[in-house]
């Protein structure tokens, strides 16, 4: 039987291996982040945003170490996962890097740790969802417009309680508002929102993550003559858009069919992912 190694602080340790104590800052504290990442074909896609979105986000909590967590380190460290795990071409990582230090609110140093997972993947492209999601508004909880918006930290309870908002009315994602009431992201996606025959996503000023993917399909978008607006949107726009459409890394753009009775076409997103598959 073949073992699954994961990728600590350059060591490789099975899987099932107990390696963080119960003084790991990111388990006592949510003092880290995590960057969520796709091989396709061997390739480590958009290593270098990848890269420096985490960089960012390390700068942005103090955490020493994030000139190393550059797109060499990534690729290389990725390769060499994959490697001792016998995983080719389609795979999924999730790199998460914690303060590693004692103390307790206030840490005694800043120094970093990692731990990297694999896991393999079917899908060998950026599909296109077949059937399209149904999704709903989660507003119990909103999210807070700060420094630390954009990036992907261990501080997640906020998603944690949406995807069991999710779970319980049966849908397939549910789209968060930030503290002032406008869209801002879903549970594991970025969001675009075709209304009136404009493409509109929530600017990173509203405090969404700062996502690779969503930077790519903008940059995809310009490329072939396609405007997408960086706006403050309203929810209720949900009621009147003609399609709806997520993104992230591993998935790629993903399309939304229904909001209610509100039913999507999905026809600008399709050419959105013909156009991404053809990177």
């Amino acid at each position: 039987m073949q073992h699954e190694y994961i990728l600590y602080n350059d060591e490789f340790v099975a899987v099932d291996e107990k390696i963080l104590t119960v003084k790991n800052r990111a388990f006592r504290y949510g003092d880290g982040l995590f960057e969520s990442m796709r091989m396709s074909g061997g390739k480590l896609k958009f290593a270098e945003l990848h890269a420096g979105r985490l960089q960012a986000g390390m700068n942005a909590l103090k955490m020493d170490g994030g000139i190393l967590f550059d797109n060499y380190f990534l690729k290389q460290k990725t390769a060499e996962l994959c490697k001792k795990n016998k995983l080719k071409d389609n795979v999924r990582f999730r790199l998460s890097v914690y303060r590693d230090a004692d103390g307790l609110y206030t840490p005694d140093n800043n120094k970093s740790g990692y731990v990297l997972e694999a896991s393999a993947m079917q899908e060998t492209g950026y599909e296109l969802n077949k059937k399209g999601l149904i999704i709903n508004v989660y507003d119990e909880i909103t999210k807070p417009v700060n420094k630390l918006s954009n990036y992907k930290t261990s501080n997640s309870l906020l998603f944690v309680m949406a995807g069991l908002y999710k779970k319980q009315h049966r849908l397939d994602e549910a789209f968060i508002l930030n503290q002032n009431g406008f869209l801002c992201e879903s549970i594991s996606s970025n969001v675009f929102v075709v209304y009136d025959k404009q493409i509109y996503t929530p600017a990173l000023s509203e405090g969404c993550i700062a996502g690779v993917m969503r930077n790519v399909v903008m940059q995809t978008a310009k490329a072939n003559g396609i405007s997408i607006i960086e706006a403050q949107i309203n929810p209720e726009v949900l009621k009147e858009a003609e399609e709806v459409f997520i993104s992230n890394a591993t998935s790629g753009i993903r399309w939304v069919m229904g909001y209610g009775k509100k039913r999507y076409f999905n026809e600008v997103t399709k050419s959105l992912s013909s156009l991404l598959n053809t990177l």
